[in-house]
């Protein structure tokens, strides 16, 4: 958390404005502090500041999980992790407990990076592929076709959950999405990957660009502390349902760990394979 549909809000935030402030696009970076040198992952810390200041955001995207902020010269990568966060806001403010970088920005304003955990972190970078390079497919892209995720599982004896939590395999989906993509599809998350038929993996295919363009369209889902504003959880299937009953057949969720993460499913509708 965040995942895949977070931080794409967080993209279109940053990039759009939201609650009366403008994004950041098209902004010069005057300054930045880094309160907290380890959310630097490179270069150090000194010379991450010395770089970015001056620079101007021209774009503001995403890929799988990171942002990513094309600057005059370089390009900032950054990783929200466990429970990362960015915000735009006024100068002059008192910040917050957990800010960890603030980047001064022209136009009075300024965009804070803040991290309860401190497992966020920021790469500046002439070459963005050096970091983003050993990422599996975007879901969402256009080029991923149902063909071509079913010659990508064919060619793994995995079970289903991990291997859709691996981000070199397909970038950007989570525990939630992964979850709730398999009980969609009415796939057992430890069904072997290379077991699936094309039309089964074209069912997965489908359920996971649903389940992420429905958590876009939801602004992501708020669970807990660390991210606010979605509504996706209120359309949860499965994850976090334990115990309650499924909405297609009514039998009760179940809760077990598949590759060391708590897993959610319907024992009817995700029948366990042989």
């Amino acid at each position: 958390m965040p995942e895949l549909p977070e931080v794409e809000t967080i993209t279109r935030y940053l990039r759009d404005g939201n609650a009366g402030l403008p994004g950041v696009l098209g902004r010069t970076i005057l300054a930045a502090d880094v309160l907290w040198e380890r959310t630097i992952a490179e270069p150090g810390a000194l010379e991450f500041i010395r770089r970015v200041s001056g620079q101007v955001v021209e774009t503001v995207g995403r890929r799988a999980k990171y942002l990513v902020l094309r600057l005059t010269s370089d390009t900032l990568l950054v990783h929200l992790r466990m429970s990362g966060d960015l915000r735009v806001e006024l100068e002059g403010g008192e910040g917050g407990a957990h800010d960890r970088v603030v980047f001064h920005l022209e136009g009075r304003l300024r965009l804070v990076f803040n991290d309860a955990r401190k497992f966020g972190r920021m790469w500046l970078v002439n070459e963005p592929e050096s970091v983003l390079g050993r990422l599996g497919p975007e879901p969402l892209g256009a080029d991923f076709s149902a063909g071509a995720f079913f010659d990508l599982l064919r060619g793994h004896q995995r079970r289903l959950k991990p291997l859709l939590l691996d981000q070199c395999f397909l970038a950007g989906l989570g525990n939630i999405y992964t979850d709730e993509s398999l009980h969609r599809a009415g796939l057992h998350p430890n069904r072997l990957a290379s077991s699936l038929s094309p039309v089964e993996a074209q069912q997965l295919w489908a359920a996971i660009r649903l389940v992420l363009n429905e958590g876009i369209r939801n602004h992501g889902a708020s669970i807990d502390w660390v991210y606010r504003g979605g509504d996706f959880q209120n359309t949860f299937r499965v994850y976090q349902r334990t115990g309650l009953p499924c909405p297609v057949c009514g039998t009760l969720i179940e809760r077990r760990v598949v590759g060391q993460r708590g897993t959610h499913y319907c024992p009817v509708c995700q029948p366990e394979p042989g």
